[in-house]
């Protein structure tokens, strides 16, 4: 749930835990035993580009999702002497129904044009099937962010989320 972190409820941020993060683990913990034996299979982890930045206004959230992102990371390195491949996916805002959910259709990054779902889920499709470990998914404009995101200092990101992300009414 998008907001100040003092203000959204303990119940809805276990939620974006279980979902994002909990699930995740639990999933790869029950498929990559039998990949990695058989020594071959594909994993696709749904981080962000989020991932890359502290999420004012969706703390719980951005943190999910560099835990995604380290958690793919390290099992690429686990798994680099088998033929089982962890592709990580990093879509920046994408037009699904995240961000009405998420209570921020009130918000700079809410009303914005968002990238294509079929635009990204091809590119980390194709991503997985060519052994990358990672894809930035979607538009130019998403590919500029991550490169930027390299250089900045956590302080600057921080405050363009915060920009991008506080709701209007705040």
């Amino acid at each position: 749930e998008g907001g100040a972190f003092l203000e959204t409820p303990l119940a809805a941020e276990f939620e974006i835990i279980d979902v994002n993060v909990r699930s995740t683990v639990h999933l790869a913990k029950l498929v990559l035993r039998d990949m990695a034996a058989r020594d071959e299979g594909d994993v696709l982890i749904t981080s962000s580009i989020a991932s890359t930045m502290p999420g004012s206004y969706q703390a719980v959230y951005n943190a999910s999702k560099s835990f995604l992102q380290s958690f793919a990371e390290a099992l690429q390195s686990e798994l680099e002497d088998t033929a089982v491949t962890v592709t990580s996916l990093m879509p920046g805002p994408t037009e699904t129904n995240f961000f009405h959910r998420a209570e921020m259709d009130g918000t700079k990054v809410g009303k914005s044009k968002k990238d294509d779902p079929a635009q990204v889920a091809r590119q980390g499709f194709e991503a997985l099937e060519k052994g990358r470990r990672r894809v930035v998914g979607g538009s130019a404009k998403t590919k500029f962010q991550e490169a930027a995101n390299k250089v900045l200092p956590d302080r600057a990101k921080a405050a363009i989320h915060r920009a991008m992300a506080k709701p209007d009414d705040e």
